[in-house]
């Protein structure tokens, strides 16, 4: 538990300083929780040890709900201090600072917010809705279990991108159909359980969301608007990013009832480096989770032969992606290989998943 700790509460002061007190600390914290995890990533070993699955992990149940909570407070931070009186001011202090609280809440606080919901406790996935709906993206906690993990590999997945798809044509149809289907599975399970309709869980979404889009006004004003709304609009692209990259260009086939196959370790791109598993809560650990959505983060394993592995860690990746042309100059022939040699393990030409050029990037 060492990694996950130093990995996800050293950021916290660093944020605190860059909201409070400005200068460096806004760039500071931007380059460690960039630049540093990047050097991090390509100078430690790489992480293929799997923790005991029977352990019960009570301590990274603490850690969830420590991050939970400190999120709540990062956000308090940042509406009152970021836009309002009495914190940083001009933009050359607020832009970094701005900048750097959205990259903590779209790579620590959504991998937390990620467990918080898939924990058995009520009050926990309820802790992860509100982290969630502080972002003003609620709805992901109710798409994401209900849809996503459903239908991954399929059409029938918003967030499952297709090959040769780009990031920011996926962008606009995941935001919009995440939205959507979460919507229905959650009105569906209203009234399969004859519950009354003010029990919906978008109306507490949408009202956090406002609370907070009102508080930020009620600081700062317009300003203290934009710049919350900013800082949620660049989380929620790096959580979009994440089911991008993790699941892009694979495909669950369909038995001859026409019923989708098991989700499988070949459904979920991974990467085993050491510092980006530790700030992510071990979120890289992609197919594990998806075939054992209730086992908590330090006991997700990690297959180096069974699993498609990416060439680099998941944010420099997700940093790939945003340029669609060198995305798929690096991954289509990933997913092409992958392909490739399922179709001959069909047909008992192969067995194995081949080892895929790591030298495109």
């Amino acid at each position: 538990m060492a990694a996950f700790l130093i990995a996800t509460l050293c950021p916290l002061p660093l944020l605190v300083l860059a909201a409070l007190v400005g200068g460096p600390w806004g760039w500071i914290a931007l380059a460690w929780l960039t630049g540093l995890t990047a050097l991090l990533d390509a100078l430690l070993p790489k992480n293929w040890q799997n923790a005991p699955t029977d352990r019960a992990f009570d301590a990274g149940v603490g850690l969830s709900l420590t991050l939970g909570l400190a999120h709540l407070w990062l956000v308090l931070i940042a509406l009152r201090v970021l836009g309002g009186p009495g914190g940083v001011e001009g933009w050359a202090e607020v832009g970094p600072a701005a900048l750097a609280f959205a990259v903590y809440f779209g790579q620590v606080s959504h991998p937390n917010a990620h467990e918080l919901i898939h924990r058995p406790k009520r009050g926990l996935r309820r802790l992860g809705r509100l982290v969630y709906s502080t972002m003003l993206f609620g709805h992901h906690a109710s798409a994401h279990p209900k849809v996503h993990h459903v239908w991954v590999g399929s059409r029938r997945d918003p967030n499952t991108a297709r090959r040769g798809e780009g990031f920011w044509r996926y962008l606009r149809r995941a935001w919009r159909g995440s939205f959507r289907e979460g919507f229905r599975a959650e009105t569906r399970d209203l009234r399969r359980a004859g519950r009354a309709w003010w029990h919906h869980p978008y109306i507490g979404y949408v009202a956090v969301a406002l609370l907070c889009l009102l508080l930020a006004c009620a600081f700062g004003g317009a300003r203290g608007a934009a710049i919350y709304l900013g800082i949620c609009i660049l989380a929620q692209i790096q959580i979009l990013l994440s089911d991008y990259v993790q699941h892009y260009g694979l495909e669950r086939g369909e038995r001859p009832d026409g019923r989708l196959e098991p989700v499988g370790m070949g459904h979920s791109w991974n990467t085993p480096h050491a510092a980006t598993q530790a700030m992510m809560l071990n979120a890289p650990r992609h197919s594990d989770h998806h075939m054992h959505p209730g086992r908590i983060y330090p006991g997700l394993q990690l297959d180096r032969d069974a699993m498609p592995i990416l060439p680099r860690s998941l944010p420099v990746m997700a940093t790939v992606a945003l340029v669609p042309r060198w995305w798929r100059h690096v991954m289509d022939p990933r997913v092409d290989a992958l392909h490739r040699a399922r179709s001959q393990a069909g047909s008992g030409m192969a067995s194995a998943r081949p080892s895929p050029p790591y030298d495109a990037i």
